[in-house]
């Protein structure tokens, strides 16, 4: 028996090194196509279009990481030089400084984050609103920090109209029809930035990554360990805790709430979020977080949602396909929607 044994053992050897050097084989072709050097997550943050903005990327390569994130970043500063209301020389204050007089000749991106605020204005009935400009202006809740009386809010009120916005597509121009109309990039300028940043980092050969700015995150692809990104929503009354997670791959999602900007005056909480018919800080919700395909969409959804107030925000919500969402409303309570029930997770 045992010489038997003995005798079977040289063919068992010689298949098993056969075995190991075929496996290896395997081994290398896989390794050598795609995974050698390993993948590994590289981020930077910078302060940007006034926040932190943060990005993550995926990568083999250290270097590559480095070009994409720093293309990122200059596409960043690109938009906020078309887009932002505090300064002279952007398309956005172009646009505000010949309100009443004339149209104004754009970009595409700046028409096309126009063109895509008007359609959510409408979707959110006139929740968002591009024109909010004069009313965040009066308010000035980072700056000034004034609670205006009713008789400056009603000298407003006119300008903040939707339907005064005039797009030309033949020309890409838009036109303010009354003097000391104002638009404001807001409630969608961060979202849209993200799309475009996610565009930039894959030209660049990434595959994988996280774009992050405040309330507003982009995700596209799987982590070096397979698994989806994982992203916090911010408690909306308990500083530095979170809410909820939620694991998400090629999604945005964004978050508006009365915490991220107010002043407090005689007890009462004056935040940056207005509402359009009001014109005073909307008060249904602490918080709405919008999940959807695309960072653009998320942001100006929350905006306009954080106006409507929770029930007709989360009727909204499980109206429009591909959309999900977490209101917590001005009492505390979490409403999440039908399609994120089993997706979100509570501490």
């Amino acid at each position: 028996m045992r010489l038997n044994h003995h005798h079977n053992s040289a063919p068992d050897a010689m298949k098993r090194i056969l075995l190991q050097w075929i496996a290896s084989l395997i081994c290398l072709a896989l390794f050598s196509s795609s995974c050698t050097p390993r993948l590994k997550i590289f981020d930077r943050s910078r302060y940007q279009m006034g926040t932190i903005v943060e990005l993550t990327v995926v990568s083999s390569s250290e270097k590559k990481a480095e070009e994409a994130m720093t293309a990122g970043f200059a596409e960043i500063k690109r938009l906020e030089q078309l887009m932002s209301v505090y300064q002279e020389t952007s398309e956005f204050s172009k646009i505000n400084q010949m309100a009443g007089i004339q149209e104004v000749s754009v970009s595409p991106e700046v028409y096309d984050i126009i063109q895509k605020g008007l359609e959510t204005g409408r979707l959110t009935e006139g929740g968002f609103n591009l024109a909010i400009g004069p009313a965040v202006k009066l308010w000035g809740v980072t700056e000034s920090q004034h609670v205006p009386t009713p008789e400056e809010l009603n000298q407003i009120r006119p300008l903040v109209n939707l339907d005064k916005i005039i797009l030309n597509p033949q020309i890409h121009s838009v036109f303010l029809k009354d003097k000391g109309m104002k638009i404001d990039s807001g409630g969608i300028g961060k979202g849209y930035a993200a799309d475009r940043v996610e565009k930039v980092l894959k030209r660049h050969g990434i595959e994988a990554g996280m774009v992050a700015m405040a309330g507003d995150v982009k995700v596209f692809g799987i982590k070096p360990n397979g698994l989806p990104w994982r992203v916090g929503i911010k408690h909306p009354r308990q500083p530095g805790k979170v809410l909820a997670t939620i694991d998400l791959s090629n999604q945005a999602i964004s978050t508006s709430g009365d915490y991220e900007r107010f002043f407090i005056k005689d007890g009462i909480r004056y935040h940056h979020l207005l509402d359009p018919k009001t014109l005073q800080p909307a008060r249904g919700c602490q918080s709405v977080s919008i999940i959807a395909g695309d960072g653009t969409m998320s942001d100006a959804l929350s905006t306009g949602i954080f106006i409507m107030g929770p029930e007709k925000g989360m009727a909204l919500i499980e109206k429009l396909p591909h959309i999900g969402g977490v209101i917590v409303d001005q009492n505390g309570k979490i409403l999440i929607s039908s399609n994120l029930k089993n997706k979100i997770l509570i501490p």
